[in-house]
């Protein structure tokens, strides 16, 4: 496998802001819920977060880069200080970095449609309730 030492499956080309948040939440040692709590936000919030369907705000970024330790431009780039990359005899070929990045792609587009469905069934039984 090919690789340069500033690429890694972290790094701008081959991971999301989500990717890295997780990343560097689990290099930290903390849980979901342990990063809500000491953000002040919600399980759901951290959860969308990583799914990469929902941004933290700029504050909050802030507060997520210094709880980590990381830079919020790696955060949100890939570039500068974050999680280093994992040995050179366990990092994922980019066939397999590939697939895991078009997993968590339609993890969020599932939870995206499944939020568009459940206000079309709520909008449908607002329009059934008018009609009887």
């Amino acid at each position: 496998m090919a690789e340069t030492t500033d690429e890694n499956w972290y790094g701008e080309d081959a991971a999301t802001f989500g990717d890295r948040l997780a990343a560097a939440r689990e290099a930290a040692g903390m849980s979901q819920a342990d990063l809500a709590r000491r953000l002040g936000v919600k399980l759901i919030t951290i959860t969308g977060w990583e799914d990469d369907r929902l941004e933290p705000r700029a504050n909050r970024l802030q507060m997520v880069a210094g709880l980590l330790n990381v830079s919020m431009v790696w955060l949100l780039t890939g570039k500068g200080d974050g999680v280093p990359a994992p040995d050179e005899g366990s990092q994922i070929t980019p066939d397999v970095s590939a697939i895991f990045a078009e997993m968590r792609q339609l993890r969020a587009d599932i939870g995206t449609s499944a939020e568009r469905l459940g206000l079309l069934e709520k909008r449908l039984r607002r329009a059934l309730g008018a009609v009887t």
